[in-house]
């Protein structure tokens, strides 16, 4: 039950991020995130594993962003100074590291399954996120873009479930001690 509460609490914050953005405004996303963070860092069993993979996928993210944004790769709607990604994308990466642990266990042990889900995933939001609310601009023609965001995908995933599945190995470790 509470992988399906995740889900769908996740959804509505990268729906609140997505259509907010669209529409200009950054505060829909940012307040979202910051809910449902409260939210899954309270029911969570693994908190401190949990905040670790927070901030984790809040530094992959935002370095992937700017690379992105700075080689022209994507444009943001509803950004801030060029020199950063714009809040509601980095409240969404943030967001989703707080899925790894209740949403992606069974890629904890399995790295080629998560970077393909993440090479066909994370192309296929921002393709969702572009067409259907314009909250982002890929440039024509798009598969550049949509390569480089496979491919960031495609280490980012991994790298957070196989840190999820070493953090939670050590905290198991230190509770029993």
């Amino acid at each position: 039950m509470d992988g399906l509460l995740t889900f769908i609490a996740y959804e509505i914050v990268w729906f609140a991020a997505v259509i907010g953005a669209g529409h200009g405004r950054v505060w829909p996303g940012v307040c979202a995130a910051a809910l449902f963070s409260a939210w899954r860092l309270t029911v969570s069993s693994r908190r401190t594993v949990e905040v670790r993979l927070f901030a984790m996928a809040l530094l992959i993210g935002g370095v992937l962003e700017a690379c992105w944004m700075h080689s022209g790769l994507i444009h943001y709607a509803a950004s801030w100074p060029r020199v950063c990604p714009p809040a509601w994308l980095l409240a969404l990466w943030a967001s989703f590291g707080l899925t790894i642990v209740p949403l992606f266990g069974y890629l904890h042990e399995r790295p080629w399954l998560a970077a393909s889900l993440g090479a066909l995933g994370g192309p296929l939001s921002y393709a969702a996120a572009a067409h259907g609310w314009h909250a982002v601009v890929l440039p024509q023609p798009p598969w550049p873009t949509l390569l480089a965001l496979g491919l960031g995908w495609a280490a980012a995933l991994p790298a957070l479930t196989v840190l999820a599945r070493r953090w939670l190995v050590t905290d198991a470790l230190r509770r029993l001690a």
